[in-house]
């Protein structure tokens, strides 16, 4: 892959893509898929350094899913509202509530890495966005089975 020089530092077609959907829209999207430690997510690089307000990070559905929450995330981002750890909100999936859990830096390395590049180390804020099963149990009720356990593992607690 070619690189070319952006702003003094030399970036590949990718970088180049991901800081002109920065710039255009306030963040990018990232999807990544399953392997054997990890189940699919998606995230956001940008939405810190363009509102001040944490990432996103969407585990354990479809990347079409994923990609909405974290484009209906930024657009509310950017008309104003804001999002505590805990809160719970409306308008991200059909139906039900979600609920936003700031990351805890134990697992930067293993899931954002992107993030890393854009921010030059781990200086950004998380929100990984939880959501129920279609019976309303969240991940860490009594009766969440182990598969809802692995996609979409709590992230807001560290590594153990």
């Amino acid at each position: 892959m070619s690189k070319v020089e952006v702003r003094g530092k030399f970036v590949d077609k990718g970088e180049r893509k991901a800081l002109k959907d920065i710039n255009a829209y306030g963040c990018h999207v990232i999807h990544v898929l399953e392997d054997s430690a990890h189940p699919k997510f998606t995230y956001s690089i940008g939405i810190e350094q363009t509102s001040g307000q944490p990432e996103l990070i969407v585990a354990g559905l479809k990347s079409e899913i994923a990609h909405f929450m974290v484009n209906e995330y930024n657009r509310r981002i950017k008309e104003g509202e804001r999002f505590e750890p805990g809160q719970r909100a409306s308008g991200f999936i059909e139906g039900f509530d979600v609920e936003f859990r700031l990351v805890h830096k134990s697992h930067y390395r293993d899931y954002f890495g992107w993030a890393f590049w854009l921010y030059k180390g781990d200086n950004f804020r998380v929100f990984q966005v939880v959501w129920p099963t279609t019976s309303g149990i969240w991940p860490w009720e009594t009766g969440a089975s182990e598969w809802y356990l692995y996609v979409q593992p709590l992230l807001d607690r560290p590594v153990s």
